[in-house]
């Protein structure tokens, strides 16, 4: 039997690089499913505890800052320990936190069940990024990555309706309960099967003169940040990321309570609804983002990027029709168009930055990428929570549609930092190896 750090068989190879992506859907589907829960039981906190907006929103984005400033150590951990230890130890560490949230009783409780949930899930975006990216070269990177990001969207849904659905007839605290134990489970299970690569290895195997190296030993930390920042390329798809995950979080965060207030939603039905609809069609169109994006890369090397841009452009009117319609047809349709551009985005989120950078690197690249994209995109809750309760309108959920609507804007911004990105990525080859 192959160690655990050796390649799988050649014969084996082609269909275990496709197992690895669906062992991976699942921890990556509890990953949401347990950050979502909370969310959508956020009108039965505010029945049961008094708790206003605002403490809301920072019951919401404590989870979203320490997952977000803990990405960076994440991914340096990541580019020199074995991944599958990250992420199958980190599964068991914030399904177990789940179970305590429903111990909770008092705001401190809430924010720090929160945090620690945070902490424990940012190891598993860089680990498994880079992990994914070892078994899929630039061939079906955006495929791989593409598939995988369909499992946001259903533990999002279903985090959110299962969720409602027990604080509505058994009480807030069994989803948690459910979603923990489960979670912790499967993480037991999947030591068994799940394979750490080596460095580099689909890359190498695909051809790449860039990926030849020896890529078994780390680069010092000095060289990954060169690594990553060598290229103008990089900060700029970070900072789309922050200004496209201020908009996905309030959307998170939000959606639920929003139905609720403003279109007399059961509790059960905006914790389906405000998922449904957005992240149904994301997972819809994620697949097929990645497969053109694929197709596009092999044109020019900015594919994955128009791809991102198209959906940031045509997302950004979706936000503000939701944010301002009064109509539940109309909210449905543009929940629904907003959700087919996210996930036009979503598919080269780590695809596109990983075109910019060597394999070695890739792990602190996507772990800066995640500080940055949360620790930025932490403040839509907390705006939204602020707006609604200082805001000029005479009701608070007058104030949440202008706050919500002003996301639109905030999306324009994200495409033009992609296409000022794919304008500037160099047509030679994308990424050197250099220790």
């Amino acid at each position: 039997m192959p160690s655990a750090t050796a390649p799988p068989r050649p014969e084996k190879s082609a269909r275990y690089k496709w197992w690895v992506v669906f062992m991976l859907w699942f921890v990556c589907f509890f990953n949401y499913a347990d950050r979502q829960a909370i969310f959508a039981v956020f009108p039965a906190l505010k029945r049961e505890f008094g708790f206003d907006t605002l403490q809301l929103g920072l019951i919401g984005s404590a989870f979203m800052w320490v997952y977000a400033f803990g990405a960076p150590a994440a991914g340096v951990i990541c580019d020199r320990y074995r991944r599958k230890n990250l992420i199958l130890g980190g599964c068991l560490f914030w399904s177990f936190v789940t179970v305590t949230t429903g111990w909770c009783s008092k705001l401190w409780h809430f924010i720090t069940v929160r945090a620690l949930e945070g902490f424990g899930e940012t190891f598993y975006f860089p680990a498994s990024m880079s992990l994914v990216s070892d078994y899929h070269d630039g061939r079906t990177r955006s495929r791989a990555l593409s598939f995988h990001q369909s499992s946001v969207y259903l533990g999002t849904i279903l985090g959110s309706w299962i969720g409602a659905w027990f604080a509505e007839h058994f009480g807030w605290r069994y989803g948690f309960y459910l979603f923990g134990g489960l979670g912790m489970a499967l993480a037991a299970g999947l030591f068994m099967f799940l394979r750490e690569p080596r460095r580099g290895e689909a890359d190498a195997a695909g051809g790449d003169p860039a990926a030849q190296g020896d890529l078994a030993e780390a680069l010092p930390i000095g060289a990954t940040l060169r690594a990553i920042f060598r290229s103008p390329v990089v900060p700029l798809l970070m900072l789309a990321f922050v200004a496209a995950n201020f908009v996905a979080t309030i959307f998170l965060t939000w959606t639920p309570t929003f139905l609720v207030e403003k279109f007399g939603f059961r509790l059960a039905s905006a914790g389906l609804s405000g998922t449904v609809f957005i992240h149904l069609a994301s997972a819809a169109s994620v697949p097929l983002a990645g497969l053109l994006a694929d197709r596009l890369t092999r044109r020019f090397a900015g594919g994955r990027m128009l791809v991102q841009s198209i959906g940031l452009l045509a997302g950004a009117g979706f936000v503000v029709v939701v944010g301002w319609t009064g109509d539940q047809a109309t909210l449905v349709l543009a929940m629904t168009g907003f959700g087919l551009c996210k996930g036009l985005y979503d598919s080269g989120i780590f695809a596109s930055l990983f075109d910019a950078i060597e394999p070695r690197a890739r792990g602190t690249a996507a772990g800066l990428m995640n500080t940055v994209g949360w620790g930025g995109g932490a403040l839509g809750p907390v705006f939204v929570g602020w707006a609604s309760k200082y805001g000029d309108r005479p009701t608070e959920v007058e104030n949440m549609s202008d706050a919500i609507a002003f996301g639109g804007i905030v999306y324009l911004v994200a495409a033009a930092l992609i296409v000022a990105a794919m304008l500037l990525l160099p047509r030679q080859r994308r990424f050197v190896t250099r220790s």
